[in-house]
């Protein structure tokens, strides 16, 4: 099969002017893609999937190979209020919990301080900060029964999203982002969301909107069951009465090529559609632009500081290089209708 490598011969400043508030698609399209402008991203995303899907086009793809990975902060749903999801909910849980905060360890105060500092004051995270999130926030939710923690995210998603009157946090999703879901779905793609957030985070904010468990990877934890102590699983046998829980021993941060290697293990097939928002996310489009398929990636850019609250100065620098790693772009400023839907109204942060 030929594989596509994108041009890289669109002018910066021509994306900036590339979308349209005139949608003269065909029908068809416009059923799908009611809430994007006609732009150079959504026109590169309906062209290939014509083609891959056409079985007179040499780029044909047979619908077992159509598989497309979507990051999930930032690319389809909410990271700015005023940062990822799963750091304000750590930041609740070790300073704010009455259940907790009291017991939370030393290192687990400490990550939620920083993110509090970085949120209110603009104090800049350590180098790595990444990993020592992980590592507690393994911590903070440790004993935790599966169900129990899904509860747990679920009641802090109902919480009004800082920074936005009219949206709770698990309603923060990206309405035109829902919309590419829904057309590859049509056009016999198989999506999964690949995270660096934990997974079973992940799995419970997409869940409303339909994106089934194991289509879902991202950071993990080891777990075990509840009467199994420090037993190996291979020489412990789990009962009917036990549940499973959570510990507080990180297995793996889902960040930049261990994207990859997790996709290799738990999906087997080179995705040939990648969807991310950030450098975390390069190395999976990577990834898919080496599929012996046509393939493509998106890179979504938050440039709207008036729906957002976005730094529109680096989204700009951000989307000049992705432009030259051979991605193509999104504008949610140019691209998007709307972002969150209609009565979201942008606010200031509240402390």
């Amino acid at each position: 099969m030929k594989k596509l490598i994108f041009p890289l011969i669109i002018a910066f400043v021509g994306f900036l002017s590339s979308c349209s508030d005139d949608n003269n698609d065909t029908p068809a399209k416009k059923d799908y893609f009611t809430q994007w402008n006609t732009c150079e991203a959504l026109t590169a995303l309906q062209e290939y999937v014509e083609d891959v899907t056409n079985p007179n086009s040499p780029n044909y793809i047979k619908e077992e190979d159509r598989i497309a990975t979507f990051d999930m902060d930032g690319t389809f749903i909410g990271e700015l209020y005023p940062t990822y999801f799963e750091y304000n909910m750590l930041e609740y849980r070790a300073l704010e919990d009455e259940t907790y905060k009291d017991i939370a360890p030393d290192d687990v105060k400490e990550a939620a301080q920083e993110i509090r500092d970085f949120v209110r004051y603009g104090t800049a995270l350590p180098a790595h900060f990444d990993m020592k999130h992980a590592q507690a926030a393994a911590k903070a939710y440790a004993g935790m029964t599966l169900a129990e923690f899904d509860a747990y995210v679920k009641a802090y998603a109902a919480k009004e999203a800082n920074g936005f009157q009219g949206m709770t946090y698990g309603q923060s999703f990206y309405q035109p982002m829902l919309q590419v879901f829904d057309y590859l779905k049509a056009n016999g793609f198989t999506y999964y969301v690949v995270s660096g957030s934990d997974r079973f985070i992940c799995r419970t904010l997409v869940n409303t909107i339909g994106i089934a468990p194991n289509r879902v990877i991202g950071m993990d934890v080891k777990l075990r069951s509840t009467s199994q102590g420090d037993e190996a699983g291979v020489n412990y046998t789990m009962g009917k009465e036990d549940d499973i829980i959570r510990t507080d021993e990180l297995i793996i941060k889902n960040l930049k090529t261990n994207k990859v290697l997790q996709i290799s293990q738990e999906i087997g097939k080179v995705p040939v559609l990648s969807f991310g928002n950030s450098s975390g996310d390069c190395a999976m489009h990577n990834y898919a632009l080496s599929s012996p398929h046509r393939s493509a990636a998106f890179m979504l850019i938050a440039d709207d500081d008036v729906r957002d609250h976005a730094n529109r100065e680096k989204a700009l620098s951000l989307a000049s290089q992705w432009y030259e790693a051979g991605y193509h772009v999104i504008s949610m400023r140019d691209d998007f209708r709307t972002i969150y839907g209609e009565g979201v109204v942008k606010t200031d942060f509240s402390y």
